[in-house]
């Protein structure tokens, strides 16, 4: 038999690139549907997808005068939990800290901000928005 380097890397690589743009495409549905949800219930979209060294935001919103750092959660299925329950202390600290880098960075002068979870059922198409999902513990 004789196989080849390149057979096997082409064939790993095949594995890889279908089970990642499997995997990719969830987050990428859900946050689409987050956006138009938020959109036809108020929210302004300011910025999606803002990354620094301690983290992405998936969604910042202005609601009236309040700028909204949202998380969107999305499931194809709640057998493990509903799809904002992901949003444990590690995940909401790391939050906290993009928050911050986007405030000062973009020198946002809005006192009032919050975080929202927007929870996404990706089954029946159905959002969410859990508003004031937690609170920064200074």
């Amino acid at each position: 038999m004789n196989i080849s380097f390149m057979n096997i890397f082409k064939y790993i690589n095949k594995i890889f690139n279908t089970k990642t743009a499997g995997m990719q495409k969830t987050p990428d549905e859900g946050e689409t549907m987050a956006c138009r949800f938020l959109k036809n219930s108020g929210y302004k979209i300011v910025e999606k997808n803002f990354r620094c060294r301690y983290g992405e935001m998936d969604i910042v919103a202005l609601e009236k005068d309040v700028l909204c750092f949202i998380e969107v959660k999305s499931r194809k299925s709640t057998e493990y939990g509903q799809p904002e329950e992901y949003v444990d202390k590690r995940k909401q600290q790391k939050l906290i800290k993009t928050s911050l880098i986007y405030s000062i960075s973009n020198k946002s002068e809005i006192p009032d901000k919050r975080f929202d979870v927007v929870s996404v059922d990706l089954n029946n198409g159905v959002c969410r928005v859990i508003k004031n999902a937690f609170e920064v513990q200074i």
